[in-house]
């Protein structure tokens, strides 16, 4: 029995001129994506590392500090941006999971499906200074309830919100359904198959993306300079009109001449944000590559 082969010859003339000018231009676009975002990180890490090297950037405020003064740290505002994401999240998360699980588990193919999917690509477009107008009039104009980070985090929440449920909806599809049609074959109602069968297995992909909406949300700024006023001091509740944040601690300090010691707190304050991102980019990739082994 004889056996065909086919070789294939290399591109000539015209194609691999075309060819060589489809890849320059490529590794063109590559640089020109690269060279300004390693810019930033290196005039950000050259500039706010001597702040965050010491220990009281992260056991001060600002608490009795100007602007004119050395001393103090960014407690209070590490600690106000962590508790504004935990607010938004734990009211974001439920939302975002429910939506997705109506979705795709019960409505797929539906028209209320259809019109859900359609308000959440109007509300993943909207800019983040309307969702914080629209929580002011609600809130505090309409209701009265004055200025505080409970109101800056539902701004947030209508930001995290579409990013989380089209995540959790793109894992929900990969949930083969022969795994949903082994448990109604078993007896089990839909909703405990649901939470005992489809969740459990797209949890992975699902903690992936709340990670990623919390850690898109964490340097959003015209939410918390319309909603909460920035404070100097560390305050814990979240029910106060004033927290520090580490956006609006940038923010206050842009204005300050590079002589003066407020101008090294802000680019720390700026290096501690994107410590803060990358932890968290870097705690969903580990989840994810996790779930990739324990799937092997």
């Amino acid at each position: 029995m004889s056996v065909t082969t086919t070789t294939l010859a290399a591109p000539h003339g015209g194609r691999r001129a075309k060819d060589a000018l489809a890849r320059a231009l490529v590794y063109l676009s590559a640089i020109l994506a690269i060279v300004p975002l390693v810019w930033i990180l290196v005039s950000i890490v050259a500039q706010g590392l001597p702040a965050i090297l010491s220990a009281s950037w992260w056991t001060q405020d600002l608490a009795g500090t100007t602007d004119r003064r050395a001393g103090g740290g960014a407690l209070h505002a590490i600690i106000g941006t962590l508790e504004i994401g935990l607010v938004t999240a734990v009211v974001a998360v439920p939302i975002a999971v429910m939506g997705a699980i109506f979705l795709i588990e019960y409505a797929r193919g539906t028209k209320w499906a259809r019109i859900v999917s359609f308000m959440v690509d109007i509300l993943s477009g909207v800019p983040s200074i309307v969702a914080a107008l629209f929580i002011y009039t609600l809130m505090i104009t309409l209701l009265g309830l004055g200025r505080s980070a409970i109101a800056a985090s539902l701004a947030l929440v209508l930001l995290m919100l579409p990013t989380v449920l089209r995540s959790t909806e793109e894992m929900l599809k990969l949930v083969p359904d022969s795994l949903r049609e082994a448990s109604y074959a078993l007896g089990l109602p839909k909703w405990k198959t649901v939470v005992q069968v489809v969740i459990p297995t797209a949890f992975s992909g699902i903690a992936t993306g709340v990670i990623l909406g919390l850690a898109r949300v964490m340097g959003e700024t015209a939410p918390l300079l319309i909603l909460v006023a920035y404070a100097r001091n560390l305050y814990l509740s979240p029910s106060t009109s004033n927290m520090g944040t580490l956006p609006t601690m940038i923010n206050s300090g842009r204005n300050v001449a590079e002589t003066l010691p407020g101008y090294e707190r802000v680019w720390g304050a700026a290096l501690t944000l994107i410590l803060l991102v990358m932890g968290l980019n870097l705690l969903a990739r580990g989840i994810a590559r996790a779930s990739r082994l324990k799937d092997r």
